[in-house]
């Protein structure tokens, strides 16, 4: 994911260059769908993946 941030960034950084305003707004919404993608799977990483089920009951 983090190559996909960087390569739109390139391309983000070509299309103010060159002046294509149309692009540019383009690639930054879906860059910062990319960073807020990355951001809740970096999060979601973070969590701790234990669930508590408790304990079973036996009965007679």
């Amino acid at each position: 994911m983090k190559e996909i941030i960087v390569n739109l960034q390139a391309r983000l950084d070509e299309a103010h260059t060159r002046g294509w305003r149309g692009e540019v707004a383009g690639l930054e919404a879906t860059l910062a769908a990319a960073e807020g993608k990355l951001k809740t799977m970096q999060d979601l990483a973070q969590r701790d993946g234990r669930a508590h089920l408790g304990m079973p009951r036996f009965g007679r």
